[in-house]
């Protein structure tokens, strides 16, 4: 991807008036009011003069703004203003679907209107954005085409099946992204025609047809780029600005002279952690061995170009593979499924000679080839089997000495086994890629402090010298919502799980069943969930309940929307449902915390940041374990008032929130702090839902 360059632009870039025309869109009476008959919002105003000053002096900025205050329009504004005056470009970064989905089709729509119908504004209203997603997810024609030519050497009968059914949709499609194709692509099948290629490119392809490639053009031209934070991360890992043709002395994270917003900023220490890190799986490294040429069905790339030599040597991998995989499967993974590894040669170096062998074997073929499609593949297919074997020799070696390796194990049957590792402290890399790239670098989210203290998680993301603010949710707490708290069920133990399971199943029925709206019931364990929901469930049905489950092969996205359709349901979710989820109106009219959010301690990444905190002399509960909570849990009822007009309850099945003196953290951390006690004995008459 190329950022904006205009070799005829001066030396000096004319002045931002960002600070200006945001401080007279955003005020009282403002143009925004004037204009577009929006509301004032003083924690708006606030926020977009913020924002508009981090802009204009390249500063960093933290910024929690309560649900509510209209953060993406305080961001946006003064951002498109900046970028067009500067002919710079703004990246817009957000953890899930539907805030980019409600950017780009709700949020800079909005922009432009204000731009268009304020004269002082108008000339920026002609500007330009993109949502931009990950190569993997776009079709590349022009591999499309090549897959086509090449089918009998490619695919069996169903495999070509499969690739028909993208060429035809591939003439209908607007995006050419995987995600716009019902059913879901065979993966195997997608993996031949999609972007994620150096055979994609623009010599190779017809940029008028090729999607990515069209995609590419529009960041270009961009002033506004959406990306999500897995992409920010793997685009700064790809080289960021310097890939760009930038100097080491040029400032910008992606583009020179960017500058970028990271919306729910909560999210970004995890993202980052798993950017930062090592992931190799047993079905990935398979899958890349089987493009090339798959033994079995005897097809793949190479199906022509290989000899009977080449074809020893890729069963050979494929064989070590097997047996590198299964020896951790037996042996590492027997009992559990997530494994840290403390000491190296946790197997045996099987695939390290083997993969050397195949990349020399691919070389030689590459090297007989003539410039080209055909070549450029080669070359980079012969990169991934690089870094396979690098990856892998480093697990073993455990050679980075700042990450934490493991493995585990997944899938439905419990097969796939994949090697990981990960950053123990991700905040000096994120120091050096984001906040040490001499641009403006804005983190938002609902939920960035702890008890008003931003410091925690300044420091997690190597921000330390940033500006922070907070802005409180505009919101009505003390009239629109309700907190119970259960004082009678059994704090979690491994010695009475079954006593825990019936009573939370007994209050979640109990809760759910006198709420007509919807209700979400958030689990901090998928086998708690999957425990208590055998016992609700057919109670639900029973009553003609809906009743949505995470894990039933339904993406979250999805669920949310069944739950605003439906208007009753009972949601049931773990991690993933805490962030994220936007049903407004009744369809969700409480949300039930089975437990308090903890994350297990046994985790290695959670082990080794604690050994970290001791070393240092600190408290990983009360530095690490506690602040990670708080926050999720600050998520997680967060998903109940999204707007103006919404109430409901939030009830906390977690009688530890009373019991133990960190309770008063959580407590402290609601929007509405006054709560009620329920028990078995009380909850008839105290549990007063909204009617």
């Amino acid at each position: 991807m190329i950022g904006i360059r205009d070799d005829n632009a001066p030396a000096s870039p004319p002045p931002s008036r960002a600070p200006e025309f945001s401080l007279r869109s955003f005020a009282e009476a403002g143009w925004l009011q004037e204009n577009l008959s929006l509301e004032h919002r003083p924690g708006q105003e606030r926020m977009a003069n913020a924002v508009a000053s981090a802009f204009h002096d390249d500063q960093p900025l933290l910024f929690e703004a309560g649900t509510g205050i209209g953060k993406s329009l305080a961001y946006l504004v003064p951002g498109i203003i900046h970028a067009t005056d500067c002919g710079r470009q703004m990246i817009v970064s957000t953890h899930t679907i539907s805030l980019q989905e409600q950017i780009d089709g709700k949020d800079l729509p909005l922009c432009r209107r204000l731009f268009s119908s304020t004269p002082e504004l108008v000339r920026y209203a002609a500007f330009k954005s993109t949502v931009l997603v990950g190569k993997s997810n776009y079709l590349c024609t022009s591999r499309l085409s090549h897959a086509l030519a090449e089918r009998a050497s490619l695919f069996d009968d169903s495999g070509y099946a499969e690739l028909q059914r993208i060429a035809e949709w591939s003439e209908k499609t607007e995006t050419g992204l995987r995600h716009d194709l019902v059913p879901p692509p065979n993966p195997e099948v997608w993996d031949a025609v999609n972007a994620d290629s150096s055979s994609c490119s623009r010599r190779s392809c017809d940029c008028e047809r090729c999607f990515y490639q069209r995609a590419r053009a529009r960041v270009r031209s961009a002033q506004v780029i959406v990306v999500n934070h897995a992409l920010l991360f793997s685009l700064i890992n790809a080289g960021g600005a310097r890939a760009e043709g930038a100097g080491p002395d040029v400032s910008g994270v992606l583009f020179p002279g960017d500058f970028i917003v990271l919306d729910e900023a909560h999210t970004v220490p995890e993202v980052a952690e798993e950017s930062f890190g090592l992931g190799l799986s047993s079905i990935g490294i398979d899958r890349t061995l089987k493009h090339l040429f798959n033994p079995r069905t005897r097809r793949g790339i190479l199906k022509k170009r290989g000899d009977a030599e080449f074809r020893q040597r890729i069963s050979d991998v494929l064989d070590a593979s097997a047996q590198f995989f299964s020896f951790l499967e037996g042996s590492l993974l027997k009992e559990r499924a997530i494994v840290r590894v403390r000491e190296t040669g946790a197997a045996e170096a099987l695939l390290s000679e083997p993969l050397s062998s195949l990349e020399r074997s691919v070389s030689k073929i590459a090297d007989q080839l003539e410039e080209g499609r055909e070549r450029d593949e080669l070359l980079e297919q012969r990169a991934r089997l690089r870094a396979i074997r690098a990856g892998v020799d480093e697990w073993l070696g455990l050679s980075n000495e700042g990450h934490v390796y493991w493995a585990e194990k997944s899938g439905r049957k419990q097969s796939i086994v994949t090697l990981r590792s990960a950053p123990v402290d991700v905040a000096p890399e994120l120091e050096r890629c984001l906040f040490g790239a001499g641009v403006s670098v804005v983190c938002t989210s609902a939920t960035l402090a702890l008890a008003g203290d931003m410091a925690p998680f300044a420091a997690s993301i190597g921000a330390s010298s940033s500006r922070t603010e907070i802005a409180q949710s505009p919101f009505d707490f003390e009239r629109n919502m309700r907190v119970y708290v259960a004082a009678d069920i059994p704090p979690p133990s491994a010695q009475d799980t079954r006593l825990s399971i019936d009573a939370l199943a007994d209050y979640v029925g109990f809760c759910c069943d006198r709420v007509r709206g919807g209700s979400l019931v958030l689990f901090t364990s998928y086998r708690d969930m999957q425990a208590v929901a055998a016992i609700v469930g057919p109670r639900f049905a029973a009553r003609s309940r809906p009743f949505l489950i995470q894990g039933a092969g339904v993406s979250r996205t999805e669920l949310a929307q069944q739950m605003r359709d439906l208007g009753t349901a009972v949601l049931f979710g773990t991690d993933s449902f805490w962030t994220g989820v936007d049903v407004p109106g009744d369809a969700l009219s409480q949300v039930v915390i089975a437990r308090l959010p903890f994350s297990p301690p046994t985790h290695p990444i959670a082990e080794a940041k604690a050994e970290l905190i001791r070393d240092r002399g600190g408290d990983p509960f009360n530095e690490l374990t506690l602040p990670e909570a708080l926050i999720k849990f600050r998520q997680g009822v967060g998903r109940l008032i999204r707007t103006q007009s919404d109430r409901g309850l939030v009830t906390v099945l977690d009688s530890r929130i009373l019991a133990k003196s960190y309770g008063r953290l959580f407590i402290e951390g609601l929007p509405q702090k006054d709560f009620s006690r329920l028990t078995r004995e009380n909850r008839e008459d105290e549990f007063r839902p909204f009617t």
